[in-house]
């Protein structure tokens, strides 16, 4: 049983501590949905104001659901359109104050307000995006997308290996 008490005052050291306690949990494990699962279960239970966390694959040029915590979203989104998509298109992190604002913004719950999405590079390869919804505008910062750089690096191989091996046979 894993039992991680994430808990800090400091953003940097929420997220070391988080980071940490990511990598313990994903070490040697080499079945990428279950450690998709435990990361987006990790996020919900650590990170406050956070009404949706989890994880989209990329299936064959497009987005497609994976492991999340919160309340059911899109299957589906094309590279390019809204958060998800332009994280996708440019494999650079997108932190957005207000999604309401964001032209092309896809609105799978009415409720987040804010959103971070880290794209998930390993060898040059998109496996995916880590997307984070708030319903608090604003709710993600500089530290937020550090901190989910350094998760979604030390997550990249650990999620790359079956989902590569998969797409060989």
């Amino acid at each position: 049983m894993y039992d991680f008490r994430i808990e800090s005052d400091s953003k940097a050291e929420l997220y070391r501590q988080l980071n940490q306690a990511a990598d313990s949990l994903t070490e040697g494990e080499p079945d990428a949905i279950a450690n998709m699962s435990n990361i987006a279960a990790l996020l919900w239970e650590s990170l406050p104001d956070l009404n949706w966390a989890g994880f989209y694959r990329n299936v064959d040029g497009e987005l497609v659901l994976g492991p999340f915590q919160g309340r059911a979203a899109c299957i589906r989104i094309p590279f390019g359109k809204g958060v998800c998509g332009a994280a996708a298109a440019t494999r650079t992190p997108q932190c957005v104050e207000d999604v309401h604002a964001f032209p092309g913004h896809i609105a799978c719950d009415s409720a987040s307000a804010s959103e971070l999405v880290v794209p998930i590079v390993h060898h040059g390869e998109l496996i995916g995006v880590l997307d984070l919804d708030s319903p608090r505008t604003a709710r993600f910062d500089a530290d937020d997308v550090s901190g989910c750089v350094e998760l979604v690096r030390i997550l990249a191989p650990r999620l790359a290996s079956v989902e590569m091996k998969s797409a060989k046979r």
